[in-house]
């Protein structure tokens, strides 16, 4: 008599992924508060401040500039090549991908579409608001910049936010912001804080930024994760939606395929054969 060989880790993983997928009976949505509401007029409060200072060429512009001067990326030329590849983690087509893959598995798991829902509202404010900040400010860039000392806006330019820092802010914030448990939300709020202030820096490191940029990008990608909660009944809305015509289509293509099909024949039932035409009648028959 053998003995059964003992499941490893791996064999629970895929024991667990194969079961059914179930959606959860409570899915907790982030609401508006008072203490949200206050987070949210301060951040505003915040990117208002930093758009003044550089539009009055205040002290933060004069800190650009010291910044632009010193050039990190010079006093550290070791780290360039890491942070070029780095820097990617802040670009909008490689992480939308990557985080849609993950909210993709969490959607079928849980048999809701609300994970990517939320993805695509969160990018589409994302294009919305930071894409008419960079083109109504036209600012130029460091490595662009043409007067010593200026601020470089209105001039064509199109890095103010930084879109690099305002990304990585959402597009790695979503996951915090979707998480499904207190602590989940806590180590992925601190995981996602932690990717966008160094996506951030690197931007500036590698001189593609000012620092002004970055500080915008992070009070930008801030303001459309707080504003989310707004947006949940709609994205609740095109849920049940979505799931109810998946559930109609379903239900037909199951009455056509039931309707077109025939019935299978049981064991020892006779089977009745249509009428033949006159020519089969006639090759069939006997003399």
């Amino acid at each position: 008599m053998g003995t059964e060989r003992p499941l490893t880790r791996l064999d629970r993983l895929f024991a667990r992924l194969d079961r059914e997928p179930e959606r959860p009976a409570h899915i907790d949505v982030p609401t508006v508060s008072p203490h949200h509401i206050v987070l949210l007029a301060a951040i505003m409060l915040f990117y208002l401040a930093i758009v003044w200072a550089v539009l009055t060429t205040s002290w933060l512009v004069k800190l650009d500039w010291q910044l632009m001067f010193f050039r990190p990326y010079q006093q550290w030329p070791r780290m360039h090549a890491f942070a070029d590849h780095f820097v990617v983690l802040g670009q909008r087509g490689p992480t939308a991908v990557l985080v849609a893959a993950w909210l993709g598995w969490r959607s079928w798991r849980q048999r809701t579409l609300r994970p990517l829902l939320a993805l695509a509202v969160s990018l589409l404010l994302l294009n919305i608001t930071v894409g008419s900040a960079k083109i109504g400010m036209g600012r130029l860039g460091p490595h662009y910049a043409t007067v010593i000392g200026s601020n470089e806006m209105g001039l064509g330019g199109d890095i103010f936010p930084s879109g690099h820092t305002a990304n990585a802010v959402v597009t790695w914030g979503i996951l915090a912001y979707l998480a499904s448990t207190a602590t989940a939300r806590r180590w992925l709020s601190a995981v996602s804080a932690g990717m966008a202030l160094s996506v951030g820096l690197t931007t500036v490191y590698l001189g593609t930024h000012w620092l002004s940029d970055v500080l915008l990008g992070w009070a930008a990608g801030l303001l459309i994760l707080l504003a989310l909660p707004w947006f949940e009944p709609l994205i609740e809305r095109a849920d049940v939606w979505s799931l109810g015509r998946r559930d109609q289509l379903r239900a037909r293509s199951r009455a056509w395929e039931g309707h077109g099909a025939p019935a299978p024949a049981t064991a020892g039932s006779p089977v009745v054969l249509g009428h033949l035409p006159a020519a089969e009648e006639a090759f069939g028959r006997t003399p």
